[in-house]
């Protein structure tokens, strides 16, 4: 923020005892500042110009441009009639948590973030899509909401402009498919979480066919900063070269000293966030291999370490940053069960709308316990791979499938060595060594 020079501005006014800001302490640390700047002196088209300058990109894990997205919306000429905007923090990617401490230690930053958007694409209405088990975030949303509402931050004529918008918290019962924004969008009509055909896109017809947009948790609380202080200011926060705008919350679980998650500027290095923040690898384990973006990603090894953790970097090393939290795979935890852990919780989350992924998964799953039960072929190796084309990108519905093919895809050609022992030897050799 300019207001202290704060250069973490997503984290930087958490209170020390881990409760969440009141609205007295979120106006006095600048909260809502921004809002009255884009209601009263910014057009909606200069709200989201300004965004785009930004280089926000989406945190949720695909990465698109934040202000592209909203500039698709159409007009009220052109559309007339409701629109929504949409907070999706449903985060049942595994390995990641980032959004989950946003909404449990400043949820008046959502909720202005949530605000700034609807001005920005004239929705009247917004909804937090939360999961079911993360009541915390629950209570501190609900007792944001009120105060907002009461403060005119929300409701009917905000801050006396005539511009009227109300957001609510939908409490999700939750599966992995209702963070899929089409799957987000069918669970709010109260249908079955199942991704839509597209086109058309949910910012054409969306909640109730009408035009909507929907943003992670992330990506909208990164949006107060930016109206507030600039888009300038705000690329200049991230690291020098790279091409996304602002900082990240980045994240490490595993086998490490201090797995947790930290706020760095975007493109900060792998080896810094593993090595520095997380005190690296604890004693007596070493880093065999890691997923740099949640479970969804692929898999990245030790020499790949160098590189900037940005949405362009990553991939030019073949994985994706996703949601920038790492999942680390030690030397002393066989990859082959890894692999299975992962496979065992797409399969389980798929919707099962499309063939490849409905059949194809509990395949792949079964043939990965074969192996491990001393059962496998060193043709099922192939057959994995194989299994891992027709899972990608262009052969189902929606992401689901294609984020279960990409860390099995990279893990057989990484681990290849280790499932032909687990062939070779009849079973798993982890399993071997460490039984009595």
């Amino acid at each position: 923020m300019k207001n202290g020079g704060n250069e973490k501005p997503l984290t930087g006014d958490f209170r020390a005892d881990g409760m969440p800001l009141g609205i007295r302490e979120y106006e006095k640390a600048g909260g809502y500042l921004a809002l009255r700047r884009a209601m009263k002196e910014m057009s909606p088209s200069e709200v989201t110009e300004e965004v785009k300058a930004s280089r926000l990109r989406g945190r949720g894990g695909a990465g698109f441009p934040t202000g592209l997205k909203w500039s698709f919306v159409p007009t009220d000429r052109k559309n007339p009639g409701p629109k929504y905007i949409m907070a999706n923090a449903d985060e049942m990617e595994p390995g990641s948590f980032k959004d989950r401490i946003l909404m449990e230690h400043n949820p008046h930053m959502l909720i202005e973030g949530m605000l700034i958007a609807a001005h920005a694409i004239g929705a009247g209405h917004g909804f937090i899509f939360l999961r079911m088990e993360y009541w915390r975030s629950a209570r501190a949303i609900e007792r944001a909401l009120a105060e907002a509402r009461e403060k005119n931050y929300m409701g009917e004529n905000i801050l006396g402009t005539g511009f009227n918008v109300d957001l609510h918290l939908h409490t999700s019962a939750g599966r992995y498919m209702c963070g899929e924004e089409t799957g987000l969008l069918n669970a709010m009509e109260g249908k079955r979480a199942m991704p839509r055909a597209k086109p058309p896109y949910p910012q054409t017809s969306g909640f109730m066919g009408r035009p909507t947009v929907v943003n992670n948790v992330e990506t909208l609380c990164s949006v107060p900063q930016i109206i507030r202080n600039g888009a300038e200011w705000y690329r200049g926060l991230s690291v020098n070269g790279s091409q996304d705008g602002g900082t990240k919350i980045y994240g490490v679980s595993g086998k490490v000293k201090r797995p947790g998650a930290w706020e760095l500027p975007m493109g900060t290095m792998a080896r810094e966030i593993l090595e520095e923040h997380a005190g690296g690898m604890r004693e007596g384990h070493r880093l065999r291999a890691l997923i740099p973006g949640g479970a969804s990603t692929p898999f990245m090894l030790e020499e790949h370490l160098d590189v900037r953790m940005d949405f362009d970097s990553v991939q030019s090393v073949g994985s994706r940053m996703g949601t920038g939290t790492m999942i680390i795979l030690d030397d002393g935890t066989c990859p082959v069960g890894m692999l299975i852990s992962l496979q065992v919780f797409y399969a389980r989350e798929s919707c099962g709308w499309c063939t490849p992924c409905r059949e194809g998964l509990p395949w792949v799953v079964h043939a990965l316990k074969a192996i491990e039960a001393g059962e496998g072929r060193m043709e099922d190796i192939d057959l994995l791979l194989e299994q891992a084309r027709l899972l990608g990108p262009g052969n189902t519905f929606c992401g689901l499938a294609p984020g279960a093919a990409e860390p099995l895809g990279s893990g057989v050609r990484y681990f290849r060595d280790d499932l032909e022992r687990h062939i070779r030897e009849k079973g798993c050799p982890w399993k071997k060594t460490k039984s009595p």
